[in-house]
């Protein structure tokens, strides 16, 4: 885990919808090669957190940055373009195309064919069941299957940030515990994570540090081992 300038940075974000806010001075940091989990109940903040950062959503205040520089309010295309790729909620994956179809969309920016080829096989290095299924239609695909795939379409694009938002939402324990620990080995090589994830215990075991929300606010930040073995923390925020 490095310690130099923060490869991701909100300063003081908040965010709205319509009358609503949704985010209230919300500021984090994330340094390069790390996974940091986003904790807390549904409607804290962590998932407009994410949107935030991929463009989706647009701050009301507060600055977004990236090596330092600001793409708050930028298009969403071109931050995907800037290296923050992410994986969404309920993976929305296009169900009528083949898993090759479906990663060929999600390196959308790469131009030349032989790099493209060579980002697919590196993703299917990490989920080597998605090899045998190329050819499949991804609706026809598993629930975990579809994970991977929704993960490795977004790494297509070679992001230097992957958003993930509930990647274990609906899956088994033992397809849970294999998709993330695909994300500990990205991280190995050079992809920093930013988690969403409602299985608090499995974000923690694969999460560098962990920051906490609670309407709309950051209410706690720590290693991810300390916030493990805080239970008074996890009463009060996270369930137990």
């Amino acid at each position: 885990m490095s310690t130099d300038t923060p490869i991701l940075e909100l300063r003081g974000v908040d965010v709205a919808y319509g009358k609503l806010r949704a985010l209230h001075s919300v500021s984090l940091r994330v340094h390069r090669g790390e996974v940091v989990a986003l904790l807390g109940a549904n409607g804290a903040g962590k998932t407009t957190t994410l949107r935030a950062i991929s463009g989706l959503l647009a701050p009301t205040a507060g600055k977004i940055l990236l090596d330092g520089r600001s793409i708050g309010g930028r298009r969403p295309d071109l931050i995907v373009r800037d290296g923050i790729a992410q994986s969404p909620e309920e993976r929305h994956i296009w169900p009528e195309l083949s898993v090759r179809e479906n990663m060929s969309l999600g390196a959308y920016i790469c131009r030349d064919r032989v790099e493209a080829a060579t980002r697919l096989d590196s993703v299917l290095s990490q989920f080597p069941r998605l090899r045998e299924r190329l050819g499949q239609l991804a609706g026809t695909l598993s629930g975990g299957e579809q994970q991977m795939l929704a993960i490795g379409r977004a790494l297509m694009s070679a992001p230097r940030v992957l958003l993930l938002d509930e990647p274990s939402l609906g899956l088994s324990p033992r397809m849970s515990q294999e998709v993330l620990g695909a994300l500990k080995r990205l991280c190995t090589q050079g992809v920093t994570v930013v988690i969403v994830e409602q299985n608090v215990h499995s974000a923690l075991a694969v999460a560098n540090r962990a920051y906490v929300f609670e309407s709309g606010r950051i209410v706690a930040e720590d290693s991810a081992a300390n916030i493990r073995n805080d239970p008074d923390l996890l009463r009060a925020y996270l369930g137990g």
